[in-house]
């Protein structure tokens, strides 16, 4: 069994370098809405903050795998120093553009069998399509298959939010932050998501890799944690 575990760091867009199209497509609800201007301008300035969640106003500038099996981590991040790199807590960060991360990622997916993830299935795969598709880079493996894990094939893609919340049937769905404190999991992460646009503004882009690392090395935890207590017979029983 080859087994990667997958996150990324996003950021929006500045708004005005957004198409018209996709401002009007944002905003036309508001804008349609008769409404007081402070309230206006609160709903307008949400939809600012939240184009970092979307691959359609976003970009990818920090992607972290890590091979559990071969015990070996990397990040490929955005950066204005030209072939910048160094090394975290063993994961060995490579700077790259948007381009060429999605480039390394998918010549590198084709030879697993399963992915791992937190939030994947609605967030860190969807963007990955996403944003492989606006910049021409073909996608390797097909890892957007079945949503649940007993009617999946190789390869697996198992999103950790989903299995843990036991897919959305919890009333509220549990964070990454609430587990590991939940299950004692050291969560390294330096910055807050809502934090790297301000850290990449400032080219703070070891910090957005730290935080990066940080996160996959929680998932990877959690992930042994999934294994041993609610990992499915027939999912084990696949790789025996």
């Amino acid at each position: 069994m080859a087994t990667l575990i997958v996150d990324i760091e996003t950021k929006g867009k500045d708004w005005k370098e957004l198409p018209g199209i996709t401002r009007a497509a944002l905003t036309h609800r508001i804008d349609r809405t008769d409404m007081q201007p402070d309230e206006k301008r609160r709903k307008l300035d949400e939809i600012h903050l939240r184009t970092a969640l979307s691959p359609f106003t976003a970009s990818i500038i920090s992607l972290a795998v890590y091979d559990v099996e071969r015990r070996s981590g990397a990040v490929y991040f955005v950066s204005d120093t030209p072939d910048e790199s160094f090394e975290i807590d063993g994961f060995i960060c490579k700077q790259r553009t948007e381009k060429e991360i999605l480039e390394d990622f998918w010549e590198g997916a084709k030879d697993y069998d399963v992915f791992v993830t937190f939030n994947g299935r609605s967030f860190t795969v969807p963007f990955i399509y996403h944003r492989s598709i606006t910049l021409g880079v073909k996608p390797t493996a097909d890892i957007a298959k079945q949503r649940y894990l007993t009617k999946q094939h190789m390869p697996y893609h198992i999103d950790l939010m989903d299995e843990f919340s036991f897919y959305g049937a919890m009333q509220h769905r549990p964070s990454l932050q609430l587990l590991c404190g939940a299950y004692s999991i050291e969560n390294p992460s330096v910055l807050g998501g809502e934090e790297i646009a301000a850290a990449f503004a400032k080219e703070r882009y070891r910090v957005i890799a730290e935080k990066n690392v940080g996160d996959v090395q929680a998932i990877t935890k959690l992930y042994d944690k999934w294994l041993q207590y609610l990992a499915p017979t027939s999912f084990i029983n696949s790789f025996l």
